[in-house]
């Protein structure tokens, strides 16, 4: 295993973040909001995307390519872990340990992330919600660090907002749960702060603004450490 490297930024230019398994970029449009240089990655076309991308398999790419980067987000595909998958009797790939394994050959600060159901296979994962930022929908996804990048708990605020059922129309004052095949892909856009998706990328999507605080967060440490 390759030891992290101290989380180093050149002066005069945005840090490169890489973005693997990146969809439609819920993750990239965050941490580019949080100042870094984004580059995304996936094996599927993603003309929607709005940085720079690379088509490819993001395990292959990140153990040739990962270490040219200062920071790097990878998002398995969470199929595999999804209830509504399961109910349906749908067959993915695990692919959390393989991506892991990958990383750590980097020597870089990372953070995988995934869906409540993947629990049992992060290791210390942080848990970030919706409201958390101000965003009105209930959307948990898990945060796993690597690499000499550690993020605290925020705390967990309390659920006062109904949530709509999933599939209908979200009556005012409600969230929206935004999956499958939901109604009201405007809305969902609003929410959560993706305008740029269609319906595909919005199920999915981890919202912006996670990863803008995961963002943010790193480049604090970062300037501590180049304090010192």
């Amino acid at each position: 295993m390759t030891h992290p490297i101290a989380n180093r930024r050149v002066r005069g230019r945005r840090p490169r973040l890489l973005d693997l398994f990146c969809c439609q970029g819920g993750a990239g449009k965050g941490y580019a909001d949080a100042g870094f240089d984004v580059t995304g990655v996936d094996l599927a076309p993603q003309p929607r995307y709005p940085y720079r991308f690379v088509q490819a398999d993001a395990i292959a790419f990140v153990l040739e390519h990962g270490a040219q980067f200062e920071f790097i987000h990878a998002s398995p595909p969470c199929q595999h872990d999804s209830d509504c998958q399961r109910i349906q009797g749908n067959t993915h790939p695990d692919l959390i340990a393989p991506t892991r394994a990958a990383l750590e050959t980097t020597g870089r600060p990372w953070v995988i992330e995934n869906v409540g159901g993947a629990v049992p296979k992060l290791r210390a994962p942080v848990m970030l919600c919706g409201p958390m930022f101000g965003v009105e929908t209930y959307r948990h996804r898990f945060f796993e660090t690597g690499g000499g990048f550690a993020l605290g708990q925020p705390d967990h605020p309390a659920h006062t907002a109904p949530q709509a059922k999933m599939g209908r129309p979200v009556p005012p004052g409600y969230y929206g749960q935004f999956v499958g095949n939901f109604s009201g892909v405007d809305l969902a856009r609003k929410a959560m702060g993706v305008p740029w998706m269609n319906r595909d990328g919005i199920r999915e999507c981890i919202p912006p603004a996670y990863t803008q605080w995961i963002g943010r967060a790193w480049l604090a440490a970062s300037t501590v450490l180049e304090a010192a």
